[in-house]
Order: C-alpha cells, then sequence, then structure tokens
C-alpha cells in the first residue's frame, strides 16, 4: 500500500469535508457569524428569502442547537469527519464486497469513478427504508439522478448503522441536512475519493487506520503546539 497517496488524500479531504459542509449550513442560514431568520408559510420555510421544504425546520433547530452547546467549529468539524468516514468504509466495503446488494456505491460498476453501479441499477436495489415507489419515480423523471443518489446514499448509511451499529455510526438529522451536495458531478468529494486512493490500496484493511491518522494530523499538531491543557474535544487528536 502506497501510503504517500492515502496522506496526500486525506490531509485534503479534511480541509474539502469542513468547508464543505459549512457551506452547507451557510446554504440553511447558519454560519459562524449569523444565524438566519426563518418564516413558516404552509409547506415551506423561508430562511433569508430562500425557500425550503418545511421538513428542514426541525434538523435545523437540532443543529443550532448542537452549535450553541459545542460551538459552530467544532459541529462542523465533526460532522465532515463522519461523512469522511462514512464514504471511506463504504468505499472498502464496496471494494471487498461486503454489501448485500452487491453495487458498488461510490464507484461504477468496474471500480472507476463513473457513474454509481448503485445509481444505475437502482430500480434492482434492495435496502432497508428505501422508498422504492419514489426511487422509480425519481429514475423515470431522467433529471433527477442527483436527488435519487442522495436517497440510496442515505439508505445504505442507515442499513449499515442497523447491521453494524458498534462501527457504523448513525446518521443524525443534522448530519444528514450537511450531506454535501452535487454528489455525482465529476468534482464531488466521492469522485475525489475514488479517484485519489488506487483501488488495490483498499485490499489492505490498515488502510482506514492510516487515513484516520494522516486525516487528523494537522489537528494533531495545532493540539500539541498550543501549550496549554487539552480541551476534551481535542483528546482524539492528541492522544491517537
Amino acid at each position: 500500500m502506497n501510503t504517500a497517496n492515502v496522506k496526500k488524500y486525506a490531509l485534503r479531504a479534511r480541509k474539502v469535508f469542513i468547508e464543505t459542509v459549512s457551506k452547507q449550513a451557510a446554504k440553511y442560514g447558519i454560519t459562524q457569524k449569523n444565524i438566519e431568520p426563518t418564516e413558516k408559510k404552509g409547506d415551506l420555510v423561508l430562511i433569508g428569502d430562500r425557500p425550503f421544504p418545511a421538513t428542514v425546520i426541525k434538523p435545523r433547530e437540532r443543529l443550532l442547537k448542537r452549535i450553541e452547546q459545542e460551538g459552530f467549529e467544532q459541529v462542523m468539524e465533526h460532522v465532515a469527519y463522519s461523512w469522511f468516514n462514512r464514504l471511506c468504509a463504504i468505499r472498502y466495503m464496496e471494494r471487498k464486497g461486503f454489501l448485500d446488494h452487491g453495487r458498488r456505491v461510490l464507484s461504477a460498476s468496474d471500480g472507476s469513478a463513473g457513474v454509481p453501479q448503485i445509481l444505475e441499477e437502482c430500480l434492482d436495489v434492495d435496502l432497508p427504508g428505501l422508498d422504492q415507489t419514489k426511487v422509480r419515480e425519481l429514475k423515470l423523471d431522467g433529471t433527477k439522478d442527483e436527488e435519487l443518489y442522495r436517497e440510496l446514499l442515505l439508505a445504505q448509511c442507515h442499513a449499515l448503522h442497523q447491521a453494524m451499529p458498534f462501527l457504523f455510526e448513525a446518521v443524525a438529522d443534522e448530519s444528514e441536512l450537511l450531506l454535501p451536495e452535487n454528489l455525482t458531478k465529476t468534482d464531488s468529494l466521492i469522485r475525489d475519493l475514488v479517484d485519489s486512493v488506487p483501488g488495490e490500496d483498499w485490499d489492505h484493511i490498515e488502510i482506514v487506520g492510516w487515513l484516520y491518522q494522516f486525516y487528523i494530523s494537522e489537528k494533531k499538531d495545532q493540539v500539541m503546539k498550543a501549550k496549554k491543557a487539552v480541551k476534551s474535544e481535542d483528546i482524539p487528536a492528541a492522544t491517537q
């Protein structure tokens, strides 16, 4: 396994994932400096002057409560790592053939960074909680692949948590809200993951540990250089 590839990717990924989930938070009117007001109108909610489905109200409130308790930067960092961790775990499992439905979730059927196999074959995919009627409607529409893929990815995450709750963290509502957009695009987080770490490197279980070590390494350096008591939220980085 070439750890140089893993290190280069993981160091970059931490910054990109944090920036991306922070951008998602800003979409819902939440930044480190400002919280935009909301106004419910029927099945919609206005955040600033932008309309969203009213279903975002509760997860947004939970996100705000969490930020109030932990701080904006800490929440963004935790959610970013949670998504990084989930995607890396799925990539490892799809390479090893550990997913029950047999399809690749992040890559094409040949393992390349093309259209995910699960999206291409979505009508034949069976996952707990996946609304097959909605899947068919989105697939037949022909213009909603992004929404469809989001449904499939979230269903896969929920299924893995049910099967391995000790290993695969549950996707909380606020984490789901911050799942980045444009995941099927050529410049997405997922394409970057598949492109940047060669397929053969995923044949080694050690890659999971290396990804975490390199992902958190800059944070560890910052904590160790601070020359003051380590805050509780920084303990994992300081003691990795």
